[in-house]
């Protein structure tokens, strides 16, 4: 039976689909609604597939499905296998930390601390995980302050505190722990404690601060003012500690929220989990896929890891977009405005800013793929068929049209290739035409390079300028008749627009991209040198003219008194007897007089 028979016998139900290889290994995952009509979209002419698709389909020997009860079930089940079989062309996570956990173990008197290992067998309670192990700390922190717990590995039993086996520690004696291996502390006090503790881990702190206020009236009203004030100074201290949580005015909030950036086959996403307006949770996570995966796709497969690490989803679930996969129980909503909005946009600048880290961070650890990854981001931005891998750029330099020239900088994979930077003198344009020098300029490099290295032309040519010196440039190639064999965009200084032949439209590509700072940086490049050639000649057309229009320096004479002073500055201060030991005294007297006036 071949594939495509096979495909046909697939099942209208929902499920999760592998695709094996000819070697039997699974090398790819999917979860359907509908698993036959999901399946046969791979199976269709290869001109509808796109480049990376084509490639799955053409190393797929073999399917297999699995049927489940709902979307839901196959979305987990599909993260699951994933995790399992890690098939080359699925959406994989890239980000491989342990996050930190708070435990509460399972003992008589329990333990707060932090820890990256999971051990349920002996009873112990996790919260998290926390993406920021600042903040794990500045929780652990509080909870030692508001509710001295023990941080010995002691085995407090009844047994040992009867037999008075422990002897209380430093600690107990500077008010950090109540000793409860001694016994100064009961085991219903103390559960107390860590059930308020649990209550601020999962989101019920709002329970805990009306839990206090009931005490502290109660104890007021049995004047027991002591114990008043202590209830009192315990529901201000969660106040404050809340008050640098809360991020909405809605305090009844209840909510998960997702957002992802995506970035060249890459996606950076941010979950935060919301209860009561407070951030209880919040975790980034990164994902890469070797196919062209939907937004729609990546985010469910997200949302997916979410319930997997954390359980059920709340049954309100804010996402900046709808994903490919309904949950029973759960509203997906795109907020517009208010209090929701600001909780996306807070998770978005977190999803924004994790991908900026992980891009910076990998420019030390990765920087060829770092590099490759500009490439493409301007590939993308600029709609070019090939990887600009060799870029060239062009800028004019003159003032008032005295000694115009011209400068090409050449970039290799984003970085200056310095050895093929290249100055030109403008030879057939008189005064200043900006135009017309960049058109010979153009000309006069690629008919050489098509001369010499018709294979080492540039995906990418930069003109640092607008529309003018852009269609000049275009003109030379288009008589060159290699117009077909390279992009040639402008780029404007003042908004940092990138022009294109025949768009009325400029470019604008965002600031913060880095394809934007590599345009920036060839054009900055090319000013740089050509206005140091620039400079370098009129300093030589300012020496020749201060000597040679003296009535007998000529070229020789010039090099004499040059080599020998260093500058026309030293020459004009030398004594009148050096001078005429070099020249003879009556030229010496000229250029003194001269030099002086």
């Amino acid at each position: 039976m071949t594939i495509r028979e096979k495909i046909a016998l697939f099942p209208h139900s929902p499920g999760v689909y592998r695709y094996y290889d000819a070697e039997g290994k699974v090398i790819y995952v999917g979860k359907a609604k509908d698993l036959h009509k999901r399946v046969a979209q791979y199976f269709v002419p290869p001109e509808r597939l796109n480049t990376k698709t084509r490639i799955l389909v053409s190393k797929i020997a073999d399917a297999q499905y699995s049927v489940v009860d709902s979307e839901a079930d196959a979305l987990l089940l599909e993260n699951n296998l994933i995790k399992q079989y890690k098939p080359k062309y699925n959406i994989l996570l890239k980000d491989s930390k342990t996050y930190p956990w708070i435990c509460v173990t399972g003992d008589d008197f329990p333990k707060v601390f932090i820890t990256r290992r999971i051990d349920k067998s002996k009873g112990n309670r996790y919260f998290g995980p926390y993406s920021s192990v600042m903040h794990a700390r500045n929780l652990v922190d509080f909870f030692r302050e508001e509710y001295p717990l023990r941080t010995c590995n002691l085995a407090i039993t009844s047994d040992a505190i009867l037999k008075k086996k422990f002897r209380p520690c430093l600690d107990f004696h500077i008010g950090r722990c109540k000793a409860p291996c001694i016994g100064a502390v009961s085991k219903k006090e103390y559960g107390d404690n860590i059930e308020d503790i649990v209550r601020i881990l999962t989101g019920r702190g709002g329970e805990v601060i009306r839990h206090y206020k009931a005490l502290m009236a109660e104890a007021a009203g049995r004047l027991d003012f002591e114990e008043a004030q202590r209830c009192k100074e315990k529901m201000q201290s969660l106040e404050r500690h809340y008050a640098k949580s809360i991020i909405t005015s809605a305090a009844d909030t209840n909510a998960d929220v997702f957002s992802m950036v995506f970035d060249a086959g890459e996606a950076f996403g941010n979950f935060l989990r919301i209860r009561s307006g407070a951030i209880i949770q919040s975790l980034n996570l990164g994902f890469r896929s070797q196919i062209e995966e939907e937004p729609a796709t990546m985010l469910a497969t997200f949302i997916g890891e979410i319930e997997d690490k954390f359980g059920a989803l709340s049954k309100e679930v804010i996402v900046p977009f709808l994903p490919d996969v309904e949950i029973d129980g759960v509203e997906f909503r795109i907020p517009v405005r208010g209090d929701k909005l600001a909780l996306l946009e807070l998770s978005a600048k977190n999803a924004k800013e994790f991908h900026f880290n992980s891009i910076k961070q990998r420019e030390h650890t990765d920087p060829d793929r770092y590099r490759m990854g500009i490439m493409e981001d301007l590939q993308k931005a600029l709609g070019m068929k090939e990887l600009p891998r060799h870029m060239e750029c062009f800028d004019n330099s003159n003032i008032q049209g005295t000694n115009p020239v011209a400068s090409c900088v050449v970039f290799r994979d984003g970085e200056p290739s310095k050895k093929d930077y290249r100055r030109f003198k403008v030879k057939t344009v008189i005064g200043a035409n900006d135009f017309a020098s960049m058109k010979e300029i153009v000309n006069r490099r690629y008919a050489r390079l098509l001369a010499e290295a018709p294979d080492d032309l540039p995906q990418l040519v930069v003109i640092d300028g607008g529309k003018g010196q852009l269609d000049a440039a275009y003109q030379a190639l288009a008589e060159l008749g290699i117009t077909d064999r390279l992009t040639v965009v402008g780029l404007a200084k003042r908004l940092e627009e990138v022009i294109r032949v025949g768009d009325p439209y400029p470019l604008f590509i965002d600031r913060n991209s880095q394809a934007l700072k590599v345009l920036q940086h060839i054009r900055d490049e090319a000013h740089r040198f050509g206005i140091t050639f620039h400079r370098n000649l009129r300093s030589k057309a300012a020496i020749q003219s201060a000597l040679r229009e003296i009535k007998g320096v000529g070229e020789k004479t010039e090099q004499r008194l040059l080599l020998h002073y260093g500058s026309v500055a030293k020459i004009a201060a030398a004594p009148l007897e050096e001078l005429s030991a070099l020249v003879g005294a009556d030229l010496a007297v000229r250029i003194h007089d001269y030099l002086n006036e």
